[in-house]
């Protein structure tokens, strides 16, 4: 065989070799790609991809910017807040139920400084001053995302707040608070979870109706010793408002008030308290002021004559739970002390 012709066929076969590899690799190439796609080889799973693609969403929300309406205009709000200053009782009790604890709070009214049925789950928590004089100067050095507050308490001071961070102001404290615990959770972000909580809320209300029966019919009455004055609460106070939705009967003092939020009376108006059921706390400030009224009071013939004491029926109940606190983790124990009063299950 000639040298020409071996080379001919050298070159022939080199080509064919060389075919040969590139076919190959092509279909390694091929199989590398369906093996990526493939959850078994792979070792990703479709749930895994999708759980990706979930975060990459949470992500994406966690950066959207909500327009909150409010007590004093629109505020935008970056996501979901995390650094939280509450100048309001009810409005540290909301975040708390949310699930976020507040960098900064003011005091709670009685307590030092925080009711003690909220007072482990608030250590740590920074006291920004009062809720009618909170101090700026200390919120700012917390460097909230967020700040809620409430127009009755801090109106003339929420442009010094916006200028800190977001703020957002619920309307009053005397309406319902649950429109201001909607409001709360909506500029936590947390709307779904906000009307889940109100919701099984309402079902424990729900429950107890069906399980008092004619127990409601039984006619109510709230009581208030402070220093040196003693009121008497109506419809538009944080029990009424729990009252009115389980649909106790109220007396004919509480049905024919002008004010439907409280009087003040005297002693010699006392007859008119009388009522089947008789609740009554004291708002004691640590001065010893308010429970000498309330002993004043509680031992005079008049208290002593009504009807609800001498069958046993008035009950001294919690003012923190019953009235001041007033927020959605009070309205959940005032419920649990409503419970055990009526002696149902």
């Amino acid at each position: 065989m000639s040298l020409g012709r071996l080379t001919k066929k050298g070159s022939l076969w080199s080509v064919i070799l060389c075919l040969t590899v590139v076919l190959a690799l092509a279909g390694c190439g091929k199989q590398a790609n369906n093996a990526s796609s493939s959850p078994s080889d792979s070792g990703a799973s479709p749930s895994a991809s999708a759980s990706s693609s979930a975060t990459a969403a949470a992500d994406a929300s966690d950066d959207q910017v909500r327009v909150v309406e409010h007590a004093m205009g629109k505020t935008e709000i970056k996501g979901k807040p995390k650094k939280v200053v509450v100048l309001t009782n009810e409005g540290t009790e909301a975040v708390l139920a949310l699930g976020i604890k507040p960098v900064g709070a003011v005091r709670s009214w009685t307590g030092n400084p925080w009711y003690d049925h909220i007072a482990a789950e608030m250590e740590g928590v920074t006291e920004v001053g009062e809720e009618s004089q909170p101090n700026i100067e200390l919120i700012a050095g917390l460097q909230p995302d967020l700040i809620i507050g409430n127009k009755m308490r801090q109106e003339k001071i929420y442009d010094q707040l916006s200028a800190i961070a977001p703020t957002v102001m619920s309307e009053d404290l005397r309406g319902n608070w649950k429109v201001n615990f909607k409001l709360y959770a909506e500029a936590l972000g947390l709307k779904e979870e906000g009307d889940q909580i109100l919701a099984d809320f309402d079902k424990r209300i729900e429950d107890f109706r069906n399980k008092a029966g004619d127990k409601l019919k039984e006619t109510v009455s709230v009581v208030r010793f402070m220093d040196g004055k003693t009121r008497v609460y109506h419809t538009n106070t944080f029990s009424g408002i729990i009252f009115e939705q389980i649909g106790l009967a109220r007396n004919e003092m509480t049905k024919n008030a002008k004010d439907t939020f409280v009087d003040e009376i005297t002693k010699e108006r006392l007859p008119e308290v009388d009522a089947d059921r008789l609740f009554y706390f004291t708002y004691e400030t640590g001065d010893g002021k308010a429970s000498k009224t309330e002993e004043e009071w509680t031992n005079d013939p008049l208290w002593k004559n009504l009807k609800a004491v001498k069958n046993g029926k008035a009950y001294k109940v919690d003012d923190a739970i019953w009235n001041t606190a007033g927020g959605i983790k009070a309205a959940n124990l005032l419920l649990d002390q409503l419970y055990k009063i009526y002696e149902l299950e």
